[in-house]
């Protein structure tokens, strides 16, 4: 659970204070900072959808969670330094990077949790995923916020970094056979249900 609102937290910060960051570089272009923010909304979108395509093809949960973090960290990290290029192609082409990745986790999170909650209902663990998620998302912005006005883009940029390699780390434990003594309870029922 940890790990998607690590994951949530990181990216409304980021999001939330996209402008003010990128204002920060690109003085005086509000209306691509918003162009910058619509195409992190849309890289997210695509993202969910093939991240959940993957996911539903492959049936590898661990695996696909784990790569998709590894790929928000990069992102994040990338972002991170690539606004200092001065040039807009690379920060955009990072931004949609960083929001496909880590939108595309969240209906991992998701979909994992119901798994391993199973035989809960998916709206009891969808629901209280979501309202830690929240939580976590105002706490990350807050701080980020306090942070970046404190000292700056970049180290509030590598706390945040940093946030997700704790979040990748904690996937990567998750990945071992042991980490869930019910593993994927959802999808051996329905297995077994099937023959």
């Amino acid at each position: 659970m940890q790990r998607v609102c690590i994951n949530v937290g990181t990216f409304y910060a980021i999001s939330t204070l996209l402008n003010q960051v990128f204002l920060t570089y690109f003085n005086g272009q509000e209306t691509t900072a918003g162009w910058l923010g619509l195409s992190l909304v849309i890289s997210g979108m695509v993202g969910s959808v093939l991240c959940g395509f993957v996911l539903d093809e492959t049936h590898r949960y661990k695996e696909t969670t784990l790569v998709v973090y590894v790929f928000s960290l990069a992102g994040m990290v990338a972002y991170t330094y690539v606004l200092d290029t001065a040039m807009l192609w690379p920060v955009f082409l990072v931004t949609c990077l960083l929001g496909f990745f880590m939108t595309g986790y969240l209906p991992l999170g998701f979909e994992f949790a119901a798994e391993v909650t199973f035989p809960e209902p998916e709206g009891t663990s969808s629901g209280l995923l979501n309202a830690s998620a929240q939580v976590f998302g105002i706490l990350f912005t807050v701080a980020a916020g306090k942070m970046l006005v404190v000292y700056g883009d970049r180290t509030t940029n590598l706390a945040l970094s940093g946030a997700l390699l704790v979040g990748s780390i904690l996937t990567g434990e998750c990945v071992s056979p042991s980490c869930y003594s019910s593993d994927l309870r959802k999808e051996l029922a329905t297995n077994f249900t099937q023959k």
